[in-house]
């Protein structure tokens, strides 16, 4: 098909997006609206938003996948592919470099240092994150009311991340009224309609008709494409290897996790940390804050996740790096996946309220669930032990308070002033408290 800008453009565009996507799934969706929607008029608001809502709805990180989608939209296929791919690619050569340190240095005094006051920073960090999409998702007292039982249900009675998206799915499907609403078209589309919106209503992207054939093509070839470097992998090294275990729990990941990058990073610090017991809590700190500091998907940290996994039982980088290469092929081909089959039917979806109303149910819940991840970083990150307290079907996080960490609370809550008050940039605020953990370790006080 004729691409609806030139390929060369198109590709500069997403390149240059890959390599300044900092910031992690609020920053990277802002910077893709003040280019595609502001910038270059390739696409306009009301699309726009409603393309994030629906990806907000499918597994994986919502801001590879509205990319994606914009990406399917200018060129089809090849460039949603196109489009996907460049924007992991440069965080994803960065953090294989970063992995690679970390197995190797961690343990060295600087680089504890480092890590303390990155880990502190991590809670105002996911803090932020919280109330700037808190802030877009609960505007209603009904949404904030789902959001508060989400939260409640995960955090006291480990009610299943799926089934809180599923209820709140049903929930928002049959009250409309609540949550539907139709986004208003801004003066500026008025004026001068954007590139993809007056192809489609010039009927000039045919590839954005729904064929059931094409889908079904679509879907099987995803599929192959996806597992079968994994079947492979299972024949290779056999059923029980920790290799095979990785590309098992990061394609299930793949499919359950509902909800955007911090619903993917929950269920994963969850099941990593709490039930296959891969990472400590820390390492599982460490991994966030490196993945901050890179371009790319949040949820990269799943990449650090997949190297350390693999790296620890032989302490080898070959074996490490083939765990983080597993980790991002089982995650990210799929999120692709998702949107090459359903995006043509995107455009008939935006006519149904009930289904307006319950991607906007999910997205309160989804606040819910990211508060409880805050929850959990923050007890971990400022408490040396931690356990849990049972009464009956409730259980919370009991931390001992005699390890309660005076000085991480401090560089946290400067951290949360600086980025909450003052509006600093995260990479700043990371860089200065990772400066004062060095200055710390350096010093003898932690």
């Amino acid at each position: 098909m004729k691409w609806l800008v030139a390929p060369r453009e198109a590709i500069a565009v997403w390149t240059k997006i890959g390599l300044l996507s900092f910031g992690g799934p609020a920053g990277q969706i802002a910077l893709m609206h003040r280019i595609f929607v502001e910038e270059k008029r390739w696409i306009g608001e009301t699309r726009y938003l409603h393309a994030l809502n629906l990806c907000m709805l499918l597994p994986g990180p919502e801001a590879q996948q509205l990319a994606t989608y914009i990406g399917w939209l200018i060129g089809g296929v090849r460039g949603g592919i196109a489009a996907g791919t460049l924007f992991v690619a440069p965080g994803a050569i960065v953090m294989m470099g970063l992995s690679i340190l970390y197995a190797r240095f961690a343990e060295l005094p600087l680089l504890q240092g480092v890590f303390y006051g990155v880990k502190a920073a991590v809670v105002a960090v996911v803090v932020e994150a919280l109330l700037r999409i808190g802030k877009r998702a609960l505007k209603t007292n009904f949404s904030r009311a789902l959001a508060a039982l989400a939260f409640v249900g995960i955090f006291f009675f480990a009610v299943p991340f799926p089934l809180i998206v599923l209820l709140a799915g049903i929930i928002g499907a049959l009250n409309t009224k609540y949550f539907a609403s139709a986004p208003k078209q801004t003066s500026a589309e008025k004026e001068s309609e954007p590139l993809i919106d007056a192809a489609l209503d010039a009927n000039a992207l045919p590839h954005t008709a729904p064929k059931t054939s094409h889908t079904i093509i679509t879907a099987l070839g995803g599929l192959f494409v996806w597992f079968a470097p994994l079947v492979l992998l299972v024949f290779a090294t056999g059923s029980t290897s920790p290799y095979a275990e990785l590309g098992w729990f990061f394609s299930k990941m793949a499919v359950v996790t509902f909800g955007g990058a911090y619903a993917v990073l929950a269920y994963v610090a969850d099941q990593a940390v709490n039930a296959h017991h891969w990472l400590a809590p820390a390492q599982m700190l460490h991994g966030l804050g490196l993945a901050e500091t890179t371009p790319g998907p949040l949820i990269l940290v799943l990449q650090f996740v997949g190297f350390l996994t693999a790296y620890r039982p032989h302490d080898s980088l070959a074996a490490g790096m083939f765990g983080a290469s597993i980790a991002l092929w089982a995650t990210f081909v799929p999120s692709i996946l998702w949107i090459l089959v359903g995006a043509p039917y995107t455009e008939a979806l935006r006519r149904i309220p009930a289904l307006t109303s319950a991607l906007a149910a999910i997205t309160a819940a989804i606040v819910g669930v990211i508060l409880n991840l805050t929850v959990w970083f923050a007890i971990h990150a400022l408490f040396g032990a931690v356990g849990e307290a049972h009464f009956g079907p409730l259980r919370t996080l009991a931390p001992a308070w005699s390890s309660f960490d005076a000085i991480a609370a401090l560089i946290a809550a400067f951290a949360a002033i600086a980025m909450l008050r003052l509006h600093w940039g995260m990479l700043p605020v990371l860089g200065l408290c990772a400066a004062a953990g060095t200055a710390l370790s350096l010093a003898g006080t932690i």
